[in-house]
């Protein structure tokens, strides 16, 4: 038994007549008749009484045809998700992405996202930059928002979508807060918040390096993972 059957099942259990079942059907008459046949010899019950008056179903029948319906309606479903999956236009996509993103990049992206899309389920996971190319390349992710630099597998392709400069922050009490202007070597006598080395490492080791630039390497107090964690402990 296929799903072709089934709809000559259902379109004839709608119509009660062969001619106009096989008129929606775009077939003729005695094929349709066959494959009635069939399909209740292969089920081993009858489905229609045909008489003068025209065709009835029988209790088996009619106890089948809901079920039938919503075979056919699931398969459908099947076809559409398959097909809008393959599109694009359907399914699931899934998306890790560092805290930070939440600011700037991620609300814009995901907004058009959904506008363009809107039958696509986002799956949205935050977790560091490590953790998220990690995930990518165990596939366990479709794709990521993270800031570099990180360690990068061959499967896996980086697309730039925001450039942005280190900053310092200080607390306004702090006294070289009052100036205007700061070299990077103005501050190599004081404590630095950095990132984690385990969670972080690229951009701990980009601090690190432009302070050795300048002269010096900086005396780290404190660890955070998240830049609102290093904020807030500032």
């Amino acid at each position: 038994m296929d799903f072709r059957h089934l709809q000559q099942f259902v379109v004839l259990a709608e119509t009660l007549n062969f001619r106009k079942a096989a008129e929606k059907l775009h077939m003729s008459q005695p094929p349709l008749s066959v494959s009635i046949r069939k399909l209740e010899t292969e089920l081993g019950v009858t489905l229609f009484v045909r008489g003068k008056d025209g065709v009835r179903l029988t209790k088996s029948g009619e106890a089948a045809l809901d079920d039938a319906r919503r075979a056919l309606f699931h398969a459908g479903q099947f076809k559409r998700a398959a097909v809008a999956a393959s599109t694009g236009e359907g399914g699931v996509l899934r998306i890790g992405f560092v805290g930070s993103a939440t600011h700037t990049i991620l609300p814009g992206m995901l907004s058009r996202f959904r506008q363009r899309h809107p039958a696509v389920q986002l799956v949205l996971r935050e977790a560091t930059s490590i953790q998220v190319m990690q995930e990518l390349a165990d596939e366990t992710l479709d794709v990521g928002v993270v800031r570099v630099p990180v360690s990068t597998d061959s499967r896996i392709r980086l697309q730039a979508l925001l450039t942005e400069n280190f900053v310092l922050a200080m607390p306004k009490s702090h006294p070289l807060a009052q100036r205007q202007t700061l070299k990077l070597g103005d501050v190599a006598q004081e404590d630095f918040i950095l990132y984690t080395e385990s969670a972080a490492t690229g951009l701990r080791m980009a601090a690190i390096h432009a302070c050795q630039l300048a002269g010096f390497s900086p005396r780290v107090a404190q660890e955070a993972v998240q830049v609102q964690t290093v904020l807030g402990l500032v």
